[in-house]
């Protein structure tokens, strides 16, 4: 319920994001007709329209997005011709005989009948829904990703509903105000026909802003500025309040949150031989969700790591379930390549299909769930921090289970490189995909093509998160791979740490690069993955730290340039 709520209150602040702009023409074309017949029929199919289309494209691949291309034109074809009918009403008499016949009724549909007919309102609603392209903020992002990694279900369709939901209440709020300006205009003479051309102008204006891409592009760019800010507060006070309420939990009453769930999804098992909840039982399990590439989970594993080896003796079992978010990750190897860097020495689930991870209903990276030794889910925490408390919980399950001189002291974690925790309170940039599936502020003209050759360029100015790239680019749903060599990746961000997940070619052959910031070599500024002269190679599927700025922090503009062909980019992150 807490997520739904969230969700329509995403949606409502999409009302004053900048990209909406021409979707409201086609919006407040229906002022001035019954709102229940005219406008809520309008909102309706905005609304299941947008959340089916966003259902589909969550889960149904790069398919979905090219069949949703056809029909935006198609979308636009129709919104046009309702526009013209609007401006120039005598236009349908100069048409065949069909287009008559449409444009005849679409006159009626806009205002011309003293009946508005609600059938035409939805119709109107659906194109527009079709049309709509809202800014993918924090927690519409929250919401598609969810649907990307669970699969279809009701429950990320009743999601996005919620979202669309939301909108459509903001603009059903506009269009009733609108509704009343119209009434006091249509008072004076001529004022209803004057206003009628203006909104049919207006209709056609939306129309080129949309097939041109403006509306993805220029003004998706200003609206994340304008709304980003808003969601994330939003979400942050939702978190913040329930990660209070866990602080204020009295430990020696841990509730029972419900039971171990089966561990049998598991495609393998390493440093272990398959585990059961069944056979865990008189253990305290700490489970950790995770996946090699993600920032955060690396971060939190100097203190995964350290309670494993400080309990192990005293009846705790670490088990890391892998759930990989790229399709590199799902690599047996390339998984036990990393353990072995990092040092994870407990046993570890591959879940690669997800099994686990829905058998817990879990939504994060990473997500730590505490059991006890009767199988019972006592506590849990999601994401960076809270190591104090959450060491608290495994000494009490410990003590519980009747372990005596549990050592009360919390451990020191040494964490160095891309596992030392952030600067939390200077990081203004977010992580950001790389692939069309869940990308933001893309900044490069043109405008992304989904999985085809193209050739980019990096916009001149970038405005702080706005990022692109350079020469010739293959962008997939969650990668862009580059065809040729020379080129560029570019971000302006502001963190002290820039991280991308990079990998090499299918082939495997080392690529080299070269990273600038504000046009110069990082200097002092090199991540752990660079040397101070900028150059690095990707030999490995894996997130490389690029920047890790000394003293105080500022906003700088991150250029890689690849010195060969065949390079994946994932994701940034910041830290």
């Amino acid at each position: 319920m807490l997520l739904l709520i969230l969700a329509y209150l995403g949606g409502v602040l999409t009302i004053v994001s900048p990209c909406i702009l021409p979707v409201l023409p086609f919006v407040f074309a229906r002022t001035g007709q019954p709102f229940v017949r005219s406008g809520l029929p309008l909102l309706l199919g905005m609304a299941v329209t947008f959340a089916l289309v966003a259902s589909l494209a969550a889960v149904g691949g790069a398919w979905v997005v090219q069949l949703n291309q056809y029909g935006r034109w198609l979308a636009l074809v129709f919104v046009a011709l309702f526009g013209l009918t609007l401006l120039l009403p005598r236009l349908a008499d100069r048409l065949t005989r069909p287009l008559v016949a449409v444009g005849s009724r679409l006159s009626e549909a806009a205002g011309n009948d003293s009946r508005p007919r609600p059938g035409a309102s939805f119709l109107i609603g659906v194109a527009t829904g079709l049309l709509w392209a809202p800014c993918a903020g924090p927690i519409l992002g929250l919401v598609l990703t969810g649907a990307a990694l669970q699969g279809a279900s009701i429950g990320s369709t009743l999601l996005l509903l919620a979202y669309a939901a939301g909108a459509a209440t903001s603009l059903a709020i506009a269009l009733l105000l609108g509704g009343k300006v119209f009434a006091a205009m249509k008072r004076s003479i001529g004022a209803g026909e004057w206003v009628r051309k203006v909104l049919g102008a207006a209709m056609l204006l939306g129309v080129v802003a949309i097939a041109s891409g403006l509306d993805t592009g220029i003004l998706a760019q200003v609206s994340t500025a304008s709304t980003g800010g808003l969601e994330q507060s939003l979400v942050d006070r939702v978190i913040g309040k329930k990660a209070e309420k866990v602080g204020e939990t009295d430990l020696t009453k841990l509730p029972i949150e419900g039971d171990l769930p089966s561990l049998d999804g598991a495609v393998q098992w390493l440093n272990s031989p398959p585990l059961t909840a069944e056979g865990l039982r008189g253990k305290v399990v700490l489970i950790d969700f995770w996946t090699y590439s993600c920032i955060n989970c690396l971060r939190t594993l100097p203190y995964i790591t350290a309670w494993a080896d400080k309990y192990r003796d005293q009846g705790l079992v670490v088990i890391g379930v892998h759930s990989p978010e790229f399709a590199f990750e799902q690599d047996a190897g390339n998984v036990t390549k990393a353990m072995k860097k990092l040092g994870v020495n407990y046993p570890v689930a591959i879940d690669n299909d997800f099994s686990i991870w829905r058998a817990f209903n879990n939504q994060y990276w990473p997500a730590h769930y505490f059991v006890d030794a009767n199988g019972h889910i006592r506590y849990h925490h999601f994401g960076e921090g809270n190591y104090a408390e959450s060491e608290q919980v495994i000494q009490q399950l410990l003590r519980e289970a009747g372990h005596k001189d549990v050592d009360s002291g919390l451990i020191t974690a040494k964490a160095s490189g891309v596992q030392q925790g952030s600067d939390g309170q200077d990081m203004r940039s977010p992580e950001t995909y790389v692939g069309y599936r869940r990308s933001e502020n893309f900044a490069s003209t043109p405008d992304i093509a989904p999985d085809k050759n193209a050739t980019y360029q990096l916009p001149a100015q970038p405005a702080l998160n706005q990022w692109g790239v350079e020469g010739q680019w293959m962008i997939g749903s969650e990668q862009a791979t580059l065809a040729a060599a020379g080129g560029k990746i570019g971000y302006r961000f502001h963190a002290r740490d820039l991280h991308l997940v990079l990998g090499p070619g299918q082939d495997g052959k080392p690529v080299r690069f070269k990273v600038l910031i504000d046009g110069k070599a990082p200097a002092d500024a090199h991540g752990t993955d660079i040397a101070p002269d900028g150059s690095g190679t990707v030999t490995e599927q894996r997130l490389y730290q690029l920047v890790r700025q000394p003293g105080d922090v500022a906003d700088h503009r991150f250029t890689i340039e690849f010195l060969d062909p065949g390079v994946s980019a994932y994701a940034f992150t910041f830290g």
